[in-house]
Protein backbone atom coordinates (compact mmCIF):
# COMPACT_ATOMS: atom_id res chain seq x y z
CA UNK A 1 0.00 0.00 0.00
CA UNK A 2 0.90 3.33 0.18
CA UNK A 3 0.76 4.96 3.13
CA UNK A 4 1.32 8.72 4.66
CA UNK A 5 2.72 9.22 8.11
CA UNK A 6 1.39 12.83 9.17
CA UNK A 7 3.27 14.20 12.60
CA UNK A 8 1.36 17.57 13.65
CA UNK A 9 4.02 19.14 15.82
CA UNK A 10 1.59 22.36 15.80
CA UNK A 11 -2.16 23.22 14.71
CA UNK A 12 -1.56 25.79 12.27
CA UNK A 13 0.45 28.42 10.93
CA UNK A 14 3.83 29.50 13.14
CA UNK A 15 5.27 32.97 13.50
CA UNK A 16 7.31 33.25 16.28
CA UNK A 17 11.51 33.08 16.32
CA UNK A 18 11.54 30.80 19.06
CA UNK A 19 9.03 28.61 16.99
CA UNK A 20 10.95 28.78 13.90
CA UNK A 21 13.98 27.76 15.71
CA UNK A 22 12.47 24.49 17.92
CA UNK A 23 9.27 22.97 16.44
CA UNK A 24 11.05 20.37 14.14
CA UNK A 25 12.91 19.53 17.32
CA UNK A 26 9.76 19.00 18.53
CA UNK A 27 8.67 16.15 16.55
CA UNK A 28 7.53 13.19 18.22
CA UNK A 29 9.30 9.37 17.63
CA UNK A 30 5.91 7.00 17.55
CA UNK A 31 5.54 8.70 13.79
CA UNK A 32 8.80 7.38 12.73
CA UNK A 33 8.11 4.20 14.80
CA UNK A 34 4.85 3.59 12.58
CA UNK A 35 6.59 4.60 9.29
CA UNK A 36 9.56 1.65 10.33
CA UNK A 37 6.83 -0.66 11.26
CA UNK A 38 5.19 -0.17 7.53
CA UNK A 39 8.19 0.11 5.89
CA UNK A 40 8.86 -3.07 7.66
CA UNK A 41 5.98 -4.84 6.10
CA UNK A 42 6.28 -4.27 2.80
CA UNK A 43 4.46 -0.82 1.80
CA UNK A 44 5.56 2.12 0.72
CA UNK A 45 5.66 5.25 3.25
CA UNK A 46 5.47 9.15 2.55
CA UNK A 47 6.81 11.14 6.06
CA UNK A 48 5.77 14.59 6.54
CA UNK A 49 6.62 15.92 9.85
CA UNK A 50 4.51 19.83 10.21
CA UNK A 51 6.24 21.94 11.56
CA UNK A 52 3.88 25.33 10.90
CA UNK A 53 6.37 26.64 8.24
CA UNK A 54 5.28 24.41 5.29
CA UNK A 55 2.32 25.02 3.35
CA UNK A 56 0.73 21.86 4.30
CA UNK A 57 -2.19 21.29 1.05
CA UNK A 58 1.45 20.94 -1.09
CA UNK A 59 3.46 18.86 1.92
CA UNK A 60 0.79 16.34 2.19
CA UNK A 61 0.87 13.06 0.56
CA UNK A 62 -1.28 12.45 -2.36
CA UNK A 63 -2.56 9.10 -3.83
CA UNK A 64 -2.72 7.60 -0.79
CA UNK A 65 -4.16 4.17 0.44
CA UNK A 66 -3.98 5.07 4.15
CA UNK A 67 -3.11 8.07 6.16
CA UNK A 68 -1.87 7.75 9.72
CA UNK A 69 -1.96 11.07 11.80
CA UNK A 70 -0.15 11.82 15.02
CA UNK A 71 -1.84 14.71 16.92
CA UNK A 72 -1.35 16.17 20.46
CA UNK A 73 -4.86 17.16 21.16
CA UNK A 74 -4.42 20.94 20.39
CA UNK A 75 -4.04 19.91 16.42
CA UNK A 76 -7.24 17.77 16.85
CA UNK A 77 -9.39 20.01 15.08
CA UNK A 78 -6.69 20.16 11.87
CA UNK A 79 -6.17 16.38 12.13
CA UNK A 80 -10.11 16.08 11.99
CA UNK A 81 -10.32 18.39 8.79
CA UNK A 82 -7.50 16.21 7.14
CA UNK A 83 -9.03 13.17 7.50
CA UNK A 84 -12.15 14.53 6.32
CA UNK A 85 -10.12 15.73 2.81
CA UNK A 86 -8.85 12.59 2.68
CA UNK A 87 -11.31 10.52 3.44
CA UNK A 88 -13.56 11.93 0.61
CA UNK A 89 -10.96 10.75 -1.78
CA UNK A 90 -11.81 7.24 -0.13
CA UNK A 91 -8.67 6.97 1.39
CA UNK A 92 -8.18 5.23 5.14
CA UNK A 93 -7.42 7.31 7.98
CA UNK A 94 -6.07 6.46 11.07
CA UNK A 95 -5.08 8.50 14.29
CA UNK A 96 -2.69 8.09 16.98
CA UNK A 97 -0.79 10.36 19.23
CA UNK A 98 -1.67 11.81 22.73
CA UNK A 99 -5.20 13.27 21.24
CA UNK A 100 -6.19 9.80 20.16
CA UNK A 101 -5.71 8.45 23.62
CA UNK A 102 -6.85 10.78 25.43
CA UNK A 103 -10.12 11.31 23.60
CA UNK A 104 -10.95 8.02 21.73
CA UNK A 105 -14.42 8.01 21.43
CA UNK A 106 -15.06 11.60 19.50
CA UNK A 107 -12.16 10.50 17.23
CA UNK A 108 -13.84 7.66 16.36
CA UNK A 109 -15.95 9.82 14.66
CA UNK A 110 -13.55 11.27 11.84
CA UNK A 111 -11.25 8.46 11.44
CA UNK A 112 -11.52 4.72 10.52
CA UNK A 113 -8.87 3.31 12.86
CA UNK A 114 -8.09 5.46 16.49
CA UNK A 115 -5.00 3.69 18.38
CA UNK A 116 -4.38 3.68 22.45
CA UNK A 117 -1.16 2.11 23.74
CA UNK A 118 0.21 0.88 19.69
CA UNK A 119 2.81 -2.05 19.26
CA UNK A 120 3.83 -4.10 16.42
CA UNK A 121 1.45 -6.37 16.47
CA UNK A 122 -1.51 -3.79 16.37
CA UNK A 123 -0.13 -1.71 13.71
CA UNK A 124 0.36 -5.34 11.48
CA UNK A 125 -3.06 -6.95 12.52
CA UNK A 126 -4.55 -3.29 11.43
CA UNK A 127 -2.56 -3.09 7.52
CA UNK A 128 -4.16 -6.74 7.20
CA UNK A 129 -7.87 -5.63 8.09
CA UNK A 130 -7.10 -1.82 6.79
CA UNK A 131 -11.17 -1.29 5.69
CA UNK A 132 -13.58 1.63 5.63
CA UNK A 133 -14.81 1.88 9.04
CA UNK A 134 -17.61 4.38 9.18
CA UNK A 135 -19.71 6.41 10.82
CA UNK A 136 -18.18 5.09 13.77
CA UNK A 137 -13.93 3.99 13.93
CA UNK A 138 -12.66 1.16 15.50
CA UNK A 139 -10.56 2.12 18.73
CA UNK A 140 -7.25 -0.17 18.88
CA UNK A 141 -5.37 -0.20 22.36
CA UNK A 142 -2.58 -2.42 22.55
CA UNK A 143 -3.04 -2.62 26.54
CA UNK A 144 0.47 -1.31 27.30
CA UNK A 145 3.57 0.35 25.80
CA UNK A 146 5.94 -1.38 23.37
CA UNK A 147 8.57 -3.63 24.59
CA UNK A 148 11.13 -2.50 21.98
CA UNK A 149 11.01 0.10 19.34
CA UNK A 150 12.90 0.72 16.27
CA UNK A 151 16.41 1.43 16.33
CA UNK A 152 17.00 5.15 15.04
CA UNK A 153 19.23 3.49 12.47
CA UNK A 154 15.35 2.26 11.41
CA UNK A 155 14.26 5.69 11.68
CA UNK A 156 16.84 7.61 10.49
CA UNK A 157 15.62 8.22 7.03
CA UNK A 158 12.27 9.77 8.89
CA UNK A 159 14.74 11.68 11.35
CA UNK A 160 16.85 13.14 8.43
CA UNK A 161 13.68 14.87 6.56
CA UNK A 162 12.57 16.19 9.72
CA UNK A 163 15.93 17.84 11.04
CA UNK A 164 16.51 19.49 7.66
CA UNK A 165 13.16 21.40 8.38
CA UNK A 166 15.56 23.02 12.00
CA UNK A 167 17.45 25.57 10.50
CA UNK A 168 20.35 26.24 13.28
CA UNK A 169 20.00 23.71 16.44
CA UNK A 170 19.23 20.23 15.63
CA UNK A 171 17.96 17.96 18.12
CA UNK A 172 17.21 13.82 17.47
CA UNK A 173 14.73 12.22 19.59
CA UNK A 174 15.25 9.42 21.43
CA UNK A 175 14.05 7.37 24.72
CA UNK A 176 15.52 5.51 27.47
CA UNK A 177 12.44 4.46 29.13
CA UNK A 178 9.01 4.62 28.50
CA UNK A 179 6.14 5.45 31.50
CA UNK A 180 7.15 7.26 35.43
CA UNK A 181 7.42 5.61 38.46
CA UNK A 182 5.45 9.26 40.09
CA UNK A 183 1.78 8.91 40.30
CA UNK A 184 1.04 12.85 39.95
CA UNK A 185 -2.80 12.80 39.50
CA UNK A 186 -2.91 15.36 36.64
CA UNK A 187 -0.31 13.52 34.53
CA UNK A 188 -0.93 11.50 31.54
CA UNK A 189 2.25 9.01 32.44
CA UNK A 190 1.08 8.97 35.99
CA UNK A 191 -0.58 5.26 35.22
CA UNK A 192 1.66 4.14 33.14
CA UNK A 193 4.33 1.39 33.81
CA UNK A 194 7.83 2.70 33.74
CA UNK A 195 9.81 0.25 31.74
CA UNK A 196 13.37 0.95 30.90
CA UNK A 197 14.79 0.04 27.58
CA UNK A 198 17.94 -2.93 27.02
CA UNK A 199 21.34 -0.44 27.75
CA UNK A 200 22.57 -2.01 24.31
CA UNK A 201 19.48 -0.49 22.51
CA UNK A 202 20.79 2.75 23.77
CA UNK A 203 24.39 2.14 22.96
CA UNK A 204 23.38 1.47 19.53
CA UNK A 205 21.68 4.32 19.06
CA UNK A 206 24.18 6.72 20.56
CA UNK A 207 26.76 4.74 19.17
CA UNK A 208 24.63 5.17 15.02
CA UNK A 209 24.10 8.73 15.78
CA UNK A 210 27.77 9.15 16.26
CA UNK A 211 29.20 8.17 12.73
CA UNK A 212 26.52 10.18 11.19
CA UNK A 213 26.52 13.54 12.84
CA UNK A 214 29.46 15.63 14.08
CA UNK A 215 28.23 16.26 17.47
CA UNK A 216 24.67 15.17 17.81
CA UNK A 217 22.60 16.98 20.14
CA UNK A 218 20.06 14.76 21.70
CA UNK A 219 16.65 15.41 23.10
CA UNK A 220 15.64 12.28 25.44
CA UNK A 221 11.84 11.77 25.52
CA UNK A 222 11.61 9.78 28.63
CA UNK A 223 8.48 11.04 30.95
CA UNK A 224 11.17 11.11 33.67
CA UNK A 225 14.96 10.59 32.44
CA UNK A 226 17.61 8.51 34.34
CA UNK A 227 15.08 6.77 36.88
CA UNK A 228 17.80 3.96 36.31
CA UNK A 229 20.48 6.66 36.59
CA UNK A 230 23.87 4.47 36.90
CA UNK A 231 22.73 1.63 33.78
CA UNK A 232 21.23 4.68 31.65
CA UNK A 233 24.41 6.91 32.38
CA UNK A 234 26.72 3.84 32.12
CA UNK A 235 25.05 2.76 28.23
CA UNK A 236 25.75 6.49 27.11
CA UNK A 237 29.81 6.71 28.71
CA UNK A 238 30.57 3.77 26.71
CA UNK A 239 28.82 4.70 23.46
CA UNK A 240 29.98 8.51 23.32
CA UNK A 241 33.28 10.27 24.29
CA UNK A 242 33.09 12.76 26.89
CA UNK A 243 32.35 16.12 25.44
CA UNK A 244 31.41 14.72 21.45
CA UNK A 245 27.16 15.28 22.32
CA UNK A 246 24.73 17.22 23.91
CA UNK A 247 21.90 16.10 25.75
CA UNK A 248 18.35 17.44 26.99
CA UNK A 249 16.38 15.42 29.36
CA UNK A 250 13.66 16.11 32.06
CA UNK A 251 14.05 14.58 35.01
CA UNK A 252 12.23 15.29 38.69
CA UNK A 253 14.70 17.06 41.09
CA UNK A 254 14.72 14.08 43.39
CA UNK A 255 16.89 11.86 40.51
CA UNK A 256 19.50 15.55 40.69
CA UNK A 257 21.07 14.31 43.17
CA UNK A 258 24.68 16.54 44.08
CA UNK A 259 26.32 14.10 43.34
CA UNK A 260 25.13 12.86 39.94
CA UNK A 261 25.50 16.35 38.60
CA UNK A 262 29.53 15.97 38.13
CA UNK A 263 28.71 12.69 36.00
CA UNK A 264 25.63 14.29 33.99
CA UNK A 265 28.57 17.55 33.31
CA UNK A 266 30.83 15.35 32.19
CA UNK A 267 28.47 13.47 29.45
CA UNK A 268 27.48 16.92 27.76
CA UNK A 269 23.89 17.14 29.52
CA UNK A 270 23.39 20.90 28.03
CA UNK A 271 19.79 21.13 29.40
CA UNK A 272 17.27 19.60 32.00
CA UNK A 273 13.63 20.15 32.53
CA UNK A 274 12.78 19.60 36.29
CA UNK A 275 8.90 19.41 37.35
CA UNK A 276 8.47 21.11 40.37
CA UNK A 277 4.75 21.10 39.31
CA UNK A 278 3.35 22.86 42.91
CA UNK A 279 4.27 24.39 46.10
CA UNK A 280 1.91 22.92 48.34
CA UNK A 281 2.09 19.74 47.16
CA UNK A 282 4.35 16.26 45.07
CA UNK A 283 7.13 16.67 47.57
CA UNK A 284 8.24 13.66 46.49
CA UNK A 285 9.27 14.87 43.00
CA UNK A 286 11.45 17.82 44.43
CA UNK A 287 13.00 15.77 47.49
CA UNK A 288 11.61 18.41 49.42
CA UNK A 289 9.63 16.29 52.18
CA UNK A 290 6.65 17.57 53.81
CA UNK A 291 8.11 21.02 53.44
CA UNK A 292 5.74 22.83 51.97
CA UNK A 293 5.09 26.76 50.68
CA UNK A 294 8.20 29.24 51.15
CA UNK A 295 10.12 26.55 53.05
CA UNK A 296 9.76 24.34 49.78
CA UNK A 297 11.00 27.43 47.44
CA UNK A 298 14.21 27.61 49.41
CA UNK A 299 14.85 24.18 49.43
CA UNK A 300 14.24 23.98 45.67
CA UNK A 301 15.90 26.98 44.83
CA UNK A 302 19.08 25.75 46.47
CA UNK A 303 18.81 22.96 44.65
CA UNK A 304 17.95 24.33 41.05
CA UNK A 305 20.98 26.48 41.97
CA UNK A 306 23.22 23.59 42.64
CA UNK A 307 21.90 21.74 39.25
CA UNK A 308 22.43 25.29 37.33
CA UNK A 309 26.46 25.11 38.50
CA UNK A 310 26.76 22.14 35.88
CA UNK A 311 24.29 22.21 33.98
CA UNK A 312 23.78 25.81 31.91
CA UNK A 313 20.17 25.62 30.90
CA UNK A 314 17.37 24.47 33.20
CA UNK A 315 13.69 24.91 32.69
CA UNK A 316 11.65 24.75 35.86
CA UNK A 317 8.12 23.71 35.21
CA UNK A 318 5.09 24.64 37.13
CA UNK A 319 1.05 23.91 37.00
CA UNK A 320 -0.92 26.48 38.14
CA UNK A 321 -4.82 26.20 39.34
CA UNK A 322 -4.07 23.02 41.40
CA UNK A 323 -6.90 22.27 43.97
CA UNK A 324 -3.81 22.64 46.55
CA UNK A 325 -3.43 26.24 45.22
CA UNK A 326 -5.13 28.94 46.62
CA UNK A 327 -5.01 32.88 47.27
CA UNK A 328 -1.73 34.61 46.55
CA UNK A 329 0.81 32.09 48.31
CA UNK A 330 1.41 30.03 45.29
CA UNK A 331 1.92 32.89 43.25
CA UNK A 332 4.05 34.95 45.66
CA UNK A 333 5.70 31.45 46.14
CA UNK A 334 6.78 31.34 42.42
CA UNK A 335 8.18 35.35 42.29
CA UNK A 336 10.32 34.25 45.19
CA UNK A 337 11.80 31.67 43.05
CA UNK A 338 12.40 33.27 40.53
CA UNK A 339 13.99 36.05 42.32
CA UNK A 340 16.07 33.42 44.05
CA UNK A 341 17.04 30.93 40.99
CA UNK A 342 17.41 34.33 38.35
CA UNK A 343 18.94 31.50 35.94
CA UNK A 344 16.27 29.22 35.34
CA UNK A 345 13.62 29.44 32.79
CA UNK A 346 9.71 28.98 34.24
CA UNK A 347 7.63 27.13 32.19
CA UNK A 348 3.99 27.54 33.01
CA UNK A 349 1.22 24.97 32.23
CA UNK A 350 -2.53 25.95 32.88
CA UNK A 351 -3.85 22.75 34.91
CA UNK A 352 -6.06 21.26 32.12
CA UNK A 353 -8.48 17.80 31.70
CA UNK A 354 -7.40 15.66 28.81
CA UNK A 355 -10.41 13.46 28.26
CA UNK A 356 -8.74 10.25 29.48
CA UNK A 357 -5.22 11.49 29.88
CA UNK A 358 -5.66 10.76 33.66
CA UNK A 359 -7.01 9.53 36.82
CA UNK A 360 -7.56 13.18 38.41
CA UNK A 361 -9.71 13.97 35.04
CA UNK A 362 -12.64 11.72 36.32
CA UNK A 363 -13.51 13.42 39.75
CA UNK A 364 -13.14 16.65 37.97
CA UNK A 365 -15.42 15.43 35.38
CA UNK A 366 -17.77 13.91 38.01
CA UNK A 367 -18.06 17.81 39.60
CA UNK A 368 -19.00 19.19 37.10
CA UNK A 369 -15.51 21.52 36.43
CA UNK A 370 -14.62 20.82 32.75
CA UNK A 371 -15.28 23.24 30.32
CA UNK A 372 -16.01 21.94 26.28
CA UNK A 373 -13.75 24.47 25.03
CA UNK A 374 -12.27 23.25 21.56
CA UNK A 375 -9.43 20.91 21.18
CA UNK A 376 -7.65 23.45 19.77
CA UNK A 377 -7.21 25.86 22.41
CA UNK A 378 -5.66 22.80 24.95
CA UNK A 379 -2.50 23.27 25.25
CA UNK A 380 -1.94 23.92 28.70
CA UNK A 381 -1.79 27.96 27.62
CA UNK A 382 -4.52 29.19 25.53
CA UNK A 383 -7.45 27.72 27.52
CA UNK A 384 -8.05 26.40 31.35
CA UNK A 385 -11.01 23.67 30.72
CA UNK A 386 -10.63 22.87 34.47
CA UNK A 387 -12.79 25.58 36.65
CA UNK A 388 -10.67 26.46 39.31
CA UNK A 389 -11.66 25.36 43.01
CA UNK A 390 -10.55 28.39 45.14
CA UNK A 391 -10.51 31.21 42.52
CA UNK A 392 -12.92 33.17 40.17
CA UNK A 393 -12.10 33.30 36.51
CA UNK A 394 -11.08 36.87 36.91
CA UNK A 395 -9.28 36.81 40.33
CA UNK A 396 -7.36 33.34 38.44
CA UNK A 397 -6.34 35.35 35.21
CA UNK A 398 -5.06 38.07 37.40
CA UNK A 399 -2.85 36.21 38.97
CA UNK A 400 -1.77 34.39 36.07
CA UNK A 401 -1.06 38.18 34.55
CA UNK A 402 0.96 39.22 37.22
CA UNK A 403 3.17 36.16 37.38
CA UNK A 404 3.89 35.92 33.62
CA UNK A 405 4.02 39.65 33.43
CA UNK A 406 7.09 39.31 37.00
CA UNK A 407 8.88 36.19 34.78
CA UNK A 408 9.21 38.21 31.65
CA UNK A 409 9.93 41.50 32.66
CA UNK A 410 13.02 43.57 31.39
CA UNK A 411 14.28 43.36 35.04
CA UNK A 412 13.46 39.15 34.80
CA UNK A 413 14.83 38.93 31.43
CA UNK A 414 18.22 40.40 32.34
CA UNK A 415 18.70 38.80 35.17
CA UNK A 416 18.25 35.75 33.71
CA UNK A 417 20.56 36.44 30.95
CA UNK A 418 23.34 37.58 33.79
CA UNK A 419 22.93 34.09 35.32
CA UNK A 420 22.90 31.69 32.44
CA UNK A 421 26.64 30.67 31.23
CA UNK A 422 26.70 29.47 27.72
CA UNK A 423 25.85 31.68 24.74
CA UNK A 424 23.38 29.58 23.09
CA UNK A 425 21.34 29.34 26.47
CA UNK A 426 21.55 32.81 27.22
CA UNK A 427 20.31 34.14 23.95
CA UNK A 428 17.88 31.15 24.11
CA UNK A 429 16.09 32.45 27.38
CA UNK A 430 16.05 35.81 25.70
CA UNK A 431 14.03 34.59 22.23
CA UNK A 432 11.79 32.49 24.48
CA UNK A 433 10.71 35.01 26.71
CA UNK A 434 10.61 37.57 24.36
CA UNK A 435 8.13 35.66 21.42
CA UNK A 436 5.19 33.57 21.44
CA UNK A 437 6.53 31.64 24.99
CA UNK A 438 6.89 35.27 27.43
CA UNK A 439 5.06 38.53 25.83
CA UNK A 440 2.78 36.59 23.55
CA UNK A 441 1.15 34.62 26.29
CA UNK A 442 1.17 37.76 28.66
CA UNK A 443 -0.93 39.63 25.50
CA UNK A 444 -3.26 36.76 25.48
CA UNK A 445 -4.32 36.51 28.95
CA UNK A 446 -4.60 40.07 29.28
CA UNK A 447 -6.78 39.81 26.06
CA UNK A 448 -8.98 36.58 28.06
CA UNK A 449 -8.84 38.87 31.22
CA UNK A 450 -10.71 41.65 29.21
CA UNK A 451 -13.09 39.45 27.80
CA UNK A 452 -14.22 38.19 30.96
CA UNK A 453 -15.18 41.87 31.86
CA UNK A 454 -16.77 42.81 28.55
CA UNK A 455 -17.91 39.73 26.47
CA UNK A 456 -21.29 38.13 28.17
CA UNK A 457 -21.03 35.16 25.65
CA UNK A 458 -17.36 34.74 27.21
CA UNK A 459 -18.07 35.25 31.12
CA UNK A 460 -21.10 32.67 30.62
CA UNK A 461 -19.46 30.11 28.69
CA UNK A 462 -16.49 29.77 31.05
CA UNK A 463 -19.00 30.06 34.20
CA UNK A 464 -21.05 26.91 32.62
CA UNK A 465 -24.60 29.03 32.22
CA UNK A 466 -24.07 27.96 28.65
CA UNK A 467 -22.04 25.42 26.18
CA UNK A 468 -22.41 28.22 23.09
CA UNK A 469 -18.98 29.10 21.38
CA UNK A 470 -17.96 32.56 22.11
CA UNK A 471 -17.19 34.25 19.08
CA UNK A 472 -13.84 34.87 20.02
CA UNK A 473 -12.52 31.00 19.98
CA UNK A 474 -14.54 30.13 16.94
CA UNK A 475 -12.66 33.05 15.49
CA UNK A 476 -9.19 31.96 16.33
CA UNK A 477 -9.77 28.45 15.40
CA UNK A 478 -11.01 29.47 11.84
CA UNK A 479 -7.83 31.87 11.08
CA UNK A 480 -5.71 29.89 11.92
CA UNK A 481 -7.10 26.48 10.25
CA UNK A 482 -7.18 28.53 7.17
CA UNK A 483 -7.58 26.58 4.10
CA UNK A 484 -8.09 23.76 6.17
CA UNK A 485 -11.44 24.96 7.94
CA UNK A 486 -14.25 24.13 5.23
CA UNK A 487 -13.31 21.04 5.65
CA UNK A 488 -13.99 20.88 9.10
CA UNK A 489 -16.77 18.21 9.44
CA UNK A 490 -19.61 19.28 10.94
CA UNK A 491 -20.06 19.10 14.76
CA UNK A 492 -16.15 18.83 15.24
CA UNK A 493 -15.59 22.04 17.30
CA UNK A 494 -17.57 20.61 19.62
CA UNK A 495 -17.09 17.63 21.75
CA UNK A 496 -18.52 15.78 25.07
CA UNK A 497 -15.98 17.12 27.78
CA UNK A 498 -17.76 13.95 30.16
CA UNK A 499 -16.93 11.36 27.44
CA UNK A 500 -14.59 9.69 30.31
CA UNK A 501 -16.99 9.39 32.70
CA UNK A 502 -19.73 8.74 30.35
CA UNK A 503 -17.90 6.00 29.20
CA UNK A 504 -16.89 4.79 32.52
CA UNK A 505 -20.93 4.86 33.66
CA UNK A 506 -21.40 3.01 30.91
CA UNK A 507 -19.45 0.31 30.84
CA UNK A 508 -20.15 -0.68 34.93
CA UNK A 509 -24.16 -0.18 33.55
CA UNK A 510 -22.95 -3.14 31.60
CA UNK A 511 -21.33 -5.29 33.55
CA UNK A 512 -23.62 -5.28 36.08
CA UNK A 513 -26.55 -5.78 33.43
CA UNK A 514 -24.03 -9.18 32.24
CA UNK A 515 -24.06 -9.67 36.33
CA UNK A 516 -28.11 -9.60 36.39
CA UNK A 517 -28.51 -11.75 33.39
CA UNK A 518 -25.84 -14.56 34.22
CA UNK A 519 -27.53 -14.65 37.98
CA UNK A 520 -30.87 -15.33 36.25
CA UNK A 521 -29.55 -18.05 34.23
CA UNK A 522 -27.90 -19.61 36.69
CA UNK A 523 -29.39 -23.21 37.60
CA UNK A 524 -31.30 -22.82 41.40
CA UNK A 525 -28.80 -24.90 43.82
Amino acid sequence: MRIGVLDLVTSGPAHGLYSKLMNANLASIMPQVIGAWCEEAGHEVRFVCYTGYEDLSKELPADTDLLFISSFTEAAQLSYAISAMYRRRGTITALGGPHARCYPEDSAKYFDYVFGFTDKPLVLSMLEDCEQHRPMGIHLNAGKQPRQLPSVRERWKFIQVTLAKAPTIKIVPMLASLGCPYTCSFCIDSTVDYQPFEPEQVRDDLRFLMANMKRPRIGWHDPNFGVRFDETLGAIEEAIPPGSADFIAESSLSLLNEDRLPRLKKNGFAAMLPGIESWFSLGNKAKTGKHYGMEKVKQVSEHVNAVMRYIPYVQTNFVLGLDTDEGDAPFECTKAFIDMTPGAFPGYSLLSAFGRAAPLNLELQRAGRVLPFPYHFLNNNLAMNVKPKNYSWETFYDHVIDLTNYSFSGRAIWNRFKATRGTIPKWMNVVRAMSSEGWGRLQYYKTVRGLLDSDTSVRRYFNSETDTLPAFYEDRVKHDLGPFWPMLPDGALRHDPNAYLNAERERVTRGTEATVELQRSAPAS
